[in-house]
């Protein structure tokens, strides 16, 4: 979840080329939360920034909910400061990314979360 398609394509490309080819990407907060309840993810990749719902919002909501609870979630930011990564783990947060980023950092990120790839 990103609401620049720019980026949004960036982290489609990286998992496409990792081998990940069942990826569904949305702009809004809002969106990817119905989503991920509805369709059951198996991982959340958000960005921190983000109009409505920030990614911390989004985890928070993710965490409540049984359903979604157990969610894997990775965190991505051009500025990831101290006090938003900290909030984040103390939310559930399984690992972050920070922009710029590429696929064998996003392979790395995921790894750390999913096992080996």
């Amino acid at each position: 979840m990103d609401d620049t398609s720019v980026s949004r394509g960036l982290i489609c490309n990286a998992l496409e080329e990792i081998g990940i080819k069942n990826v569904d990407s949305c702009n809004a907060g809002d969106v990817a939360l119905e989503r991920a309840t509805r369709q059951g993810f198996h991982i959340v990749i958000s960005d921190y920034n983000m109009p409505g719902m920030d990614g911390l919002q989004l985890l928070e909501k993710l965490r409540l909910q049984k359903a979604t609870s157990r969610i894997g979630f990775i965190l991505i930011s051009g500025s990831m400061k101290p006090s938003i990564l900290a909030e984040a783990k103390k939310l559930g947060l399984n690992n972050f990314l920070s922009k710029p980023f590429d696929t064998a950092k996003m392979r790395a990120c995921l790894e750390t979360v999913t096992g080996k790839l």
